[in-house]
């Protein structure tokens, strides 16, 4: 199957591609390299680095016509969507539209559209949360994921294209970035690697769903043909604070390590837990590796990075 990957060289969209690739799949990449980096796109993946908007884009479409379109290129970070807002919708809302319309241009069957299980529904009113419970976001990145997934649907109705909706929770895993404001287990890593007290936003007491990296892939795998006209919440239906983070964490890295209290996030979710019932139902899906696993797995993989590392660099990918 011919399969283009939008996003395919950042953290998540670069495990999607060697899953693919595994999977004996033909596999093309879109990726302006603005987060992500060239050295993540792995071997039997042709990397174009264009972004999503550039004219260029739909000589790729034209091309390689693909089978599927996996759309994980996007602006993913909440405090970037809330200082600058238009810049968000028009990564995440309008370069979804393009996709979606060059997508159907050129054939393709299916799209597999990343969204965020984590901020779309804002501050939950039931936990776990069901996919079918109010659509109220805090963040602006929450309303440009959502403004993407309307894009998906209307994909459906106007061209007949179909698609499956991912909701992810909080992603982690080998390759996230310990440099950047999102991704606190990478980010936990890299600072007790090097010896850094950790920030703990708030009082640290705010409960996410961690979802493994390697659980994400497997979700993207069986979604090119099952989950059809589906949106499916993917997480591990559990909830965990940051504090509990951080001392898992510092098992992993055989810390003691330290911690300081830092302001809240704004636009944060308090608690949020995703409701997983649907994917496993309709795509035979669960999260299979657990959290304590998970971590010392991403830790295990930063360890590896900082070894390969010259000093006074910082390790990334």
């Amino acid at each position: 199957m011919r399969i283009l990957v939008t996003g395919g060289a950042g953290f998540i969209g670069s495990h999607v591609v060697e899953g693919y690739l595994a999977a004996g799949h033909e596999v093309a990449v879109i990726d302006n390299l603005s987060t992500g980096r060239r050295a993540n796109v792995p071997r039997g993946a042709a990397l174009f680095e264009v972004d999503i908007h550039a004219r260029e884009t739909e000589r790729i479409f034209a091309e390689f016509r693909p089978e599927v379109v996996n759309h994980h290129a996007a602006q993913s970070s909440v405090k970037v969507s809330t200082e600058d807002p238009v810049h968000d919708m028009e990564v995440n809302g309008a370069g979804t539209a393009r996709i979606i319309e060059l997508a159907a241009r050129y054939g393709a069957r299916k799209v597999i559209y990343a969204s965020s299980g984590g901020t779309v529904y804002g501050q939950p009113e039931i936990l776990p949360v069901p996919e079918d419970h109010p659509i109220r976001p805090l963040s602006p990145y929450g309303v440009s994921k959502y403004a993407g997934e309307l894009y998906v649907q209307w994909g459906a109705r106007a061209f007949g294209l179909d698609y499956t909706i991912l909701r992810y929770g909080n992603a982690y895993g080998p390759r996230q970035d310990p440099t950047g404001e999102a991704g606190v287990v990478a980010i936990f890593i890299g600072r007790m690697l090097s010896g850094q007290p950790c920030i703990i936003d708030g009082d640290g007491l705010q409960q996410k769903d961690y979802l493994y990296v390697g659980d994400i892939v497997r979700a993207n795998l069986l979604a090119l043909e099952r989950g059809s006209g589906a949106v499916l919440n993917i997480g591990t239906g559990r909830g965990t604070n940051v504090l509990e983070i951080f001392r898992a964490v510092e098992a992993a890295v055989g810390g003691p390590a330290a911690y300081e209290h830092g302001p809240p996030r704004p636009g944060d979710v308090r608690a949020v837990w995703l409701d997983v019932r649907r994917a496993e139902e309709l795509l035979g899906w669960r999260a299979e590796v657990s959290l304590e696993e998970g971590i010392a797995r991403t830790a295990a993989w930063f360890r590896e990075q900082r070894a390969l590392t010259p000093p006074g660099t910082t390790p990334r990918g």
